[in-house]
């Protein structure tokens, strides 16, 4: 402990400094409960009444060094927390959801003040994780859960804005890592219920001639089905386990439509409400192109066709399928003697679309229309929209809802013909249009679910390349802002 006479003019201006940032913070995130540790600032800065480097006094060397570097790191570990949580995280682009915008590869730089930081939901976790350590394992305490509370940011989302947020199907997850990624929904319940009731002769020939309570409680069948199966089958799947909000995997795709807007796609064209929504730079649709000789490594760059999007067996003369812009569709036509035959992909058929316990007939290309839904704003409940809105009900904002074999609709014990949102909702898609998992199959993405605004590219890797080769970092993406992709 220091005598106050010991302490220097400047340690008592760089406390007073510290400390006025502190509770400039604290006014900031409205936690008051943080002046706890104000007494503690100062003392580690002033007084010294605690002892915050004892083993300093530690005579053996090598025990010496290994408490330095624990200090170091446990101060690092902090550090790294706190930036993470309240200013900015990097995240890397892992799939081809967003391309040609952003592409695998590119580190971009999210910050988390422009739409304003979520306060601790989980709040034991080790930094510089997700959800697991590298070797596996969760890397988090799933108690204590704190309740969603967001600091007030700069601004709001905007249409056409790319955005970082929590993947909404990731509450449930397998234990088996094959499937982890999967959603667990959509690519897995809903299809092996249906493909298990198909075996036993348990499908209906036509959707069209049931009743919607029908229709609800087959897919509840299917559902039921595919998750007992699942559960019977752990060794095979691994267990059926939950992730918190916050703990959920990452995701960046450019929002597309706003609270209390309509979305829809028209023969692959965006509208929101009803007017034709501007179309990025680099969104690219599906081609179908016949090659009468291989594409040089020439073309193929110029393309911007990755190595996964035009593998060694798809460079072969014959009719393929190639992801490609407005622009680079252009391009390949104008090389007669190695393409032909360019033109556009139409899906007509694909089933496991949001909501997936409805029969919609909509596709990826002809989707909608889907009311998103707005903090505040209410809607009337009938079975004919109660799947577009019954996960924001259940999951998303807590209350237990059920169906009784008479139609009616419960909400916590009481009958409900109508509900009031308690957050506002976005519809997110990637600009890689028929190559990418987003709202058309999980739906809406929760308000407490928005991670932070990407702000700029500060690193970005060819991860066609190997280190030391030409071309393997991106230098013309370094520092590029993400807004240039808008």
């Amino acid at each position: 402990m220091r005598k106050f006479s010991e302490i220097g003019r400047k340690r008592w201006i760089r406390a007073l400094i510290l400390s006025l940032l502190y509770l400039l913070f604290l006014v900031w995130v409205k936690s008051w409960m943080g002046l706890i540790v104000l007494p503690f600032i100062v003392d580690a800065l002033t007084t010294r009444i605690i002892k915050w480097d004892w083993w300093r006094q530690i005579e053996n060397k090598l025990l010496y060094q290994i408490m330095g570097w624990i200090d170091a790191l446990v101060f690092a570990l902090i550090a790294v927390y706190f930036v993470n949580l309240f200013l900015f995280q990097n995240y890397a682009i892992p799939t081809s959801s967003l391309e040609k915008s952003l592409l695998v590869g590119d580190h971009l730089y999210v910050s988390k003040v422009a739409y304003g930081p979520r306060k601790p939901m989980t709040p034991l976790t080790m930094p510089l994780t997700q959800n697991q350590f590298p070797g596996g394992g969760k890397s988090y305490l799933e108690k204590p859960q704190w309740p969603y509370e967001r600091i007030k940011g700069f601004r709001k989302i905007s249409l056409n804005e790319i955005v970082v947020f929590n993947y909404p199907g990731g509450d449930t997850i397998l234990g088996n890592p094959q499937y982890m990624s999967a959603d667990f929904y959509g690519k897995i319940i809903y299809p092996l219920g249906k493909s298990l009731a198909s075996l036993a002769g348990r499908v209906p020939a036509s959707m069209d001639s049931l009743s919607l309570l029908e229709e609800r409680s087959l897919y509840d069948f299917y559902y039921n089905l595919g998750r007992r199966y699942i559960e019977r089958n752990e060794s095979q799947f691994g267990k059926v386990s939950h992730r918190p909000v916050d703990r959920r995997e990452n995701y960046v795709k450019r929002c597309v439509g706003l609270p209390g807007q309509t979305f829809e796609i028209r023969n692959g064209i965006i509208y929101v409400d009803g007017v034709m929504n501007r179309q990025p730079k680099g969104a690219q649709t599906n081609y179908n192109v016949t090659l009468l000789h291989p594409i040089p490594d020439k073309l193929r760059s110029q393309l911007q066709l990755s190595l996964e999007d035009l593998p060694a067996a798809d460079n072969r003369p014959g009719l393929h399928v190639f992801p490609l812009t407005v622009q680079a569709a252009e391009v390949l036509s104008s090389h007669k003697e190695i393409a032909q035959d360019i033109t556009p992909v139409r899906y007509s058929n694909d089933e496991w679309l949001f909501p997936l316990n409805k029969n919609t007939g909509w596709t990826i290309d002809d989707y909608g229309p889907v009311w998103i839904p707005a903090k505040g704003s209410t809607v009337d409940l009938t079975l004919d929209n109660l799947p577009f809105y019954e996960r924001i009900i259940g999951v998303y904002e807590g209350h237990d809802i059920e169906v009784t074999a008479a139609g009616d609709i419960i909400i916590d014990g009481e009958i409900a013909t109508s509900y009031t949102f308690g957050m506002d909702y976005y519809w997110m898609m990637g600009d890689n249009r028929q190559n990418s998992a987003d709202s058309r199959f999980w739906g809406y993405v929760p308000e407490d679910h928005i991670v932070g605004r990407p702000v700029f590219v500060w690193l970005s890797l060819d991860k066609d390349k190997n280190w030391g080769q030409k071309g393997k970092i991106r230098w013309n993406r370094v520092f590029r802002s993400v807004k240039s992709y808008n």
